[in-house]
């Protein structure tokens, strides 16, 4: 079924992330405006352009923005426009400031979100409702990006998260005292859709091996569960922004060791020829 699903890849989550705009809307009306949707939406496409034809000197494509775009105007919540542009915005420009080795190591949207709390959380808070009796549009997402996340072979990255949280879920109540239920609600929340379908697996700022990927998302999750002792109500967010970009770091020196290596070996075997 889903070798028959003919979508190019790099269409794959703008796809994904318009199924969950129009079932969230419609089914729950998640969306704080139409406008600010729209705000967020062009000022992720505008950055992206600009930085990208002033550090490159070329257009680039603009699924990635499209999908941080969507993602800042489902999120943010403010009875203000500017934050969901300039949330839009920062999280475009961390992949261009933000690099290490050539390449951005936090995954945009959850900068942007991450930032925003730290720099205006007086002015905005995150989405974070649950799907209520509207759980038909939650099985919806969830089986659209089952498909679609397992054509680009990502779909392990997302089942040791879950996994991971309803473990560790059981974790928090018994040491809290809560309902079991009540601590993985969460999950049925439009919220986390898009941080497990989106940020957890963006290709770019997810480490190279498969047994690594299953690693940083148990880490995740379980830094994720501390932020939660805390009370933190953002804690996906911050145990991201926390775990992802040092996984990312390891995991690219542990690569250039590798290649070093390697060519070492290889420059040996030569010598040896001569």
């Amino acid at each position: 079924m889903i070798d028959k699903i003919n979508i190019p890849k790099k269409y794959i989550g703008p796809f994904l992330i318009s199924a969950i705009v129009v079932a969230a809307h419609l089914s729950f009306g998640v969306l704080d405006g139409w406008n600010k949707f729209g705000i967020a939406l062009l000022a992720a496409m505008v950055t992206e352009s600009l930085f990208s034809k002033l550090m490159t000197g070329k257009w680039r494509d603009l699924s990635s923005a499209y999908i941080s775009g969507n993602s800042a105007g489902i999120l943010v919540r403010s009875p203000m426009i500017w934050p969901f542009a300039l949330c839009a915005a920062i999280s475009i420009a961390s992949k261009y400031v933000f690099r290490f080795k050539g390449t951005h190591i936090w995954n945009p949207t959850n900068f942007g979100i991450v930032i925003m709390l730290l720099i205006a959380s007086d002015s905005m808070a995150v989405l974070s409702i649950q799907w209520g009796s509207n759980m038909w549009a939650m099985i919806l997402i969830w089986i659209v990006g089952i498909v679609v996340i397992s054509k680009v072979k990502l779909f392990h990255i997302c089942a040791v998260y879950v996994v991971s949280f309803l473990a560790f879920g059981w974790i928090r109540s018994f040491y809290s005292g809560s309902l079991y239920l009540t601590e993985i609600a969460p999950l049925t929340g439009p919220m986390y859709q898009l941080f497990v379908l989106f940020m957890i697996t963006d290709p770019k700022t997810t480490v190279s091996s498969k047994k690594g990927q299953m690693i940083v998302a148990f880490l995740i999750a379980l830094v994720e569960m501390f932020f939660r002792f805390g009370e933190a109500v953002y804690a996906p967010f911050y145990a991201l922004f926390i775990v992802g970009p040092i996984a990312l770091i390891i995991d690219i020196m542990w690569k250039e060791q590798i290649e070093k290596k390697d060519k070492g070996s290889h420059l040996s075997k030569q010598a040896l020829k001569l």
